[in-house]
């Protein structure tokens, strides 16, 4: 009986994600420095950690490069955003979205370093793809 249960598409259990691939936890600790880089310089210089983990880890791990590549473009769309709002503080809406684009920043970058710390990819919203 066992063996007719288990030759049936219904006893398999279904997994609505992907396991999780093995990664050194080298590789894991450089993704989850990358997100929390944001912590670093707060959105004006966090980009230049990820920048240097891009160009540097490109040959040798696909998943490292993934998750700095991410973390990049989201830092310099951050850095953007704040750009575009700073002229929109003189007409007091700026202010909120500043705010919204800090909270977007810190929740983001906590969600991404948790997913890089399990060994899943993650995208980030809002993200301006500069670098691909």
């Amino acid at each position: 009986m066992s063996t007719e249960a288990a030759s049936t598409p219904e006893a398999v259990p279904f997994s609505p994600q992907p396991p999780a691939l093995a990664h050194p936890s080298s590789d894991r600790l450089w993704s989850v420095l990358c997100h929390l880089s944001y912590f670093f310089g707060f959105a004006l210089l966090a980009f230049l950690f990820p920048m240097t983990v891009y160009l540097v880890m490109k040959p040798d791990s696909p998943y490292v490069t993934h998750h700095a590549r991410e973390a990049l473009n989201f830092h310099l769309s951050l850095l953007l955003y704040l750009v575009c709002c700073v002229p929109l503080c003189l007409v007091v809406i700026g202010v909120p979205l500043i705010a919204a684009v800090v909270v977007l920043g810190v929740v983001c970058s906590i969600v991404a370093a948790v997913k890089a710390s399990k060994g899943e990819l993650y995208q980030y919203p809002a993200t301006i793809r500069f670098v691909s």
